[in-house]
């Protein structure tokens, strides 16, 4: 069989199954264009998730003639004046974007450049048709219908229209948090989905808000504002405390050169800074924004930019867990005096339900049956009232409450409860759950949960300053493994060593053990723990496996060594505890992320009991 060179439009058409996948991957790169033109607004229009038709309405920039008809040519770009593919400061590069989805749809183009004339031009089946003066506004709109249906092949891997639509969301979302100098709004079949204004000047002001927009209010209460920089990479955005995590990674937003990107390196890296603080089931809320010089990443890897390289990625990895772990442990442990609107109203739903249930489902109820009357004294002063009143009442129950109540000691006034962020004891409940007094409200806390805490982190500030006891083996343990896993190995034996593992190189795919973290003595299988961080380099460029173990063991001492529920404790003994709490880091969340304490407000009170 001969080779033969392909007709241009059959190699848009292998293009435009690299980058456009799905109608999101078609509105990503049509919008990051706009972005590139100087956008501050712009605007989404789409029929059926973006199957049937799909419009892009943008105020920047602009073309005129002759560039409106270079654009549609493949690898036509106004975003290299070079060839330096190493400085790339544009969302977009390739030039493949418009006629990929071109030979794939119909399209339609208009565009006014500012200050002159506008165009527009509509291409089918790959095909451009004449040039022809237009009615557009300063700006371009981009219309595309139809999508894939010159190709069923891909059409029929579409998926519904509310998954695709969904997908647009989602990608839109994050670009709108990238920038959020740029007003942004999405309309699906004729509803307005979302509309993200601009509402300030200051960049900081602004970026807020937007995550407010897209994160929501609950977010901001629990995230953490992040700020550092390490030899000329910047790292902001926020983080979300452990306390407030999700099922999945969907709510991880990374951004490089205001990039979105899902890369595994930074996936990774935000799931070590957190490992210590949250079960592996759980993933942290994060919205992270690197800034890097553009000769240290590559992001022409992927058709679709949505992975990068750097340079070293070994200080963007280390930025990145530093300054994670650095904010979960410099983070306020006095508590957020208010609940999230979502509890509060479940709260209120509860009681709603319970009033509205028929009153066959409730045992009767006589409200005079649970007072105790009493007669008041005759006398002149109360004059001819009636013989027998209920304003002093005590209510008759038929069960203990669990709870107990003892009286404090006496509290100087300097150690007044306002002094204190997690205030002091009150009671303690079910023999388990202590109850404190602050000048806003309450705090419940889990005295389970914070003592182990408490001791947890005693237990890895010893062994930071005492170091990783070793245990040498009497006869080297030699594991076989695959000759490129054990390079990997061999490559960060240092940094085993300086955990309590120690290992060498024997013959040609083994490895030999000399000895081992003595604290992991009897509760390891070698080959698995070796074979874990193997799997650990090849993924995300380090190891974290032997550290986990270790922390999984002091994890379970702590577990067993902390004050166990059902035992009660002594005012004293609470107020002890919550100093303690005061004075360690991460003592807001027990070792698996979950909450050591809540607090009600006075305000969530008296909405609770319908004052408010």
């Amino acid at each position: 069989m001969r080779i033969r060179r392909l007709p241009d439009n059959l190699v848009n058409q292998i293009a435009a199954g690299e980058v456009i996948e799905r109608p999101a991957a078609a509105i990503k790169e049509l919008v990051e264009n706009s972005i590139d033109a100087d956008s501050t607004r712009i605007e989404v229009e789409l029929i059926e998730g973006g199957k049937d038709l799909m419009i892009v309405r943008d105020n920047g920039y602009g073309m005129g003639a002759d560039d409106l008809m270079a654009a549609l040519d493949r690898h036509a770009t106004s975003k290299l004046p070079t060839s330096d593919l190493t400085n790339i400061c544009f969302l977009g590069f390739r030039g493949e974007a418009l006629p990929s989805i071109a030979s794939v749809s119909r399209m339609k183009v208009s565009t006014r450049e500012r200050g002159g004339d506008a165009y527009e031009i509509d291409i089918i089946d790959g095909q451009k048709n004449p040039l022809r003066p237009s009615a557009q506004a300063e700006g371009t709109t981009i219309e595309v219908r139809d999508l894939f249906s010159l190709t069923p092949a891909r059409l029929k891997f579409l998926k519904t229209a509310a998954t695709e639509y969904g997908a647009v969301k989602d990608m839109l979302q994050r670009l709108a948090m990238a920038y959020p100098h740029v007003s942004f709004r999405l309309t699906h079949n004729g509803a307005t989905s979302f509309h993200y204004p601009v509402l300030d000047n200051a960049l900081e002001s602004l970026g807020e808000q937007r995550l407010r927009h897209i994160m929501g209010d609950d977010f901001i209460a629990n995230a953490i504002a992040v700020d550092a920089e390490r030899q000329g990479i910047h790292l902001t955005g926020w983080i979300g405390k452990p306390t407030h995590n999700a099922g999945t990674a969907q709510k991880q937003f990374l951004f490089v050169n205001g990039r979105a990107v899902r890369d595994k390196l930074l996936l990774g890296a935000i799931r070590a800074g957190y490992m210590d603080v949250m079960a592996k089931d759980r993933y942290p809320v994060v919205s992270l924004f690197l800034t890097v010089p553009p000769a240290e990443v590559d992001v022409n890897v992927h058709p679709a930019k949505a992975e990068v390289r750097f340079r070293d990625s070994a200080i963007v990895r280390g930025l990145i867990v530093s300054t994670i772990r650095y904010a979960l442990n410099g983070q306020n442990v006095a508590p957020v005096t208010s609940l999230t609107d979502e509890l509060v109203n479940r709260l209120e739903q509860q009681r709603s339900n319970q009033e509205a249930a028929p009153a066959a489902s409730y045992p009767s109820y006589h409200p005079r049956s649970m007072l105790t009357s009493y007669a008041m004294p005759r006398s002149a002063s109360y004059g001819q009232l009636a013989e027998h009143v209920t304003n002093a009442f005590q209510p008759q129950m038929d069960f203990m409450p669990s709870a107990r109540f003892d009286s404090p000691a006496p509290i100087p006034e300097q150690e007044a409860e306002e002094n204190y962020p997690l205030g002091s004891a009150r009671a303690q409940i079910h023999e388990n759950y202590i109850i404190t007094q602050t000048p806003n409200g309450i705090v419940i806390v889990d005295q389970h949960a914070a003592h182990e805490r408490l001791v947890y982190e005693r237990f890895k500030s010893q062994m930071a300053s005492t170091g990783i006891a070793v245990q040498g083996l009497l006869t080297p343990e030699i594991i076989t493994m695959d000759d490129v896993d054990c390079a990997r190995l061999l490559e960060s034996r240092d940094i085993f060593t300086s955990s309590g593992l120690e290992i060498e190189a024997f013959g040609a795919g083994a490895i030999a053990v000399r000895s081992i973290p003595a604290i992991l003595s009897g509760r390891l299988n070698l080959k698995i723990l070796l074979q874990d961080l193997a799997d650990d380099l090849r993924e995300h460029e380090k190891a974290t496996a032997l550290e986990e173990k270790i922390n999984h063991v002091l994890a379970t001492m702590a577990c067993h060594g902390s004050v166990r529920s059902g035992r009660r404790l002594s005012v004293t003994e609470m107020n002890a505890l919550l100093r303690d709490m005061e004075t360690t880091p991460l003592a807001g969340q027990c070792n698996h992320g979950r909450p050591t304490f809540v607090a009600l407000s006075l305000d969530d009170i008296e909405k609770l009991f319908g004052r408010k």
